[in-house]
């Protein structure tokens, strides 16, 4: 299929997209913060920057998004247009994930990863979400995961 716009329009609406502060993220954190929970943000000491980084707990949340990260979902849908790129890409960023949460992990750190598909859509159950993740905080576990 191609392009319905031409290569400059498509260049400068892709270089629009932002890497922090994201809808889903800050969904995250304005969640976390009306339940007490305090946290540092974009940690540039720890292994991938983590999204928001809880130290009383001992825990981090990413919080991904199902297309640059290529999650299984509804959301998820490879692009047409130059596939080897997006594939290469895409598949860079998977491998970046595993690294950053085994890092974490080794280090001591929880790691919770939270898929955008959690918190969009007609059936998002955003409470569910936010009980789940309170849970995991004050748990022992040493990782958790929420899938829309």
């Amino acid at each position: 299929m191609v392009d319905i716009v031409d290569s400059a329009t498509r260049s400068r609406m892709m270089s629009g997209i932002r890497g922090r502060n994201t809808k889903p993220e800050i969904l995250i954190r304005s969640l976390l913060h009306r339940e007490g929970f305090r946290f540092r943000l974009d940690a540039r000491d720890l292994p991938g920057r983590p999204d928001i980084v809880l130290p009383r707990y001992r825990a981090v949340v990413l919080v991904h998004g199902c297309f640059w990260h290529g999650h299984d979902c509804h959301l998820f849908k490879w692009p047409q247009t130059r596939p080897e790129f997006w594939r290469d890409k895409i598949g860079r960023n998977r491998s970046n994930d595993d690294k950053v949460c085994n890092a974490l992990l080794a280090d001591g750190w929880r790691v919770a990863v939270v898929w955008e598909c959690a918190l969009r859509g007609a059936n998002r159950d955003i409470a569910g979400v936010l009980q789940r993740l309170v849970e995991w905080l004050k748990s022992d576990a040493p990782s958790f995961e929420e899938r829309g």
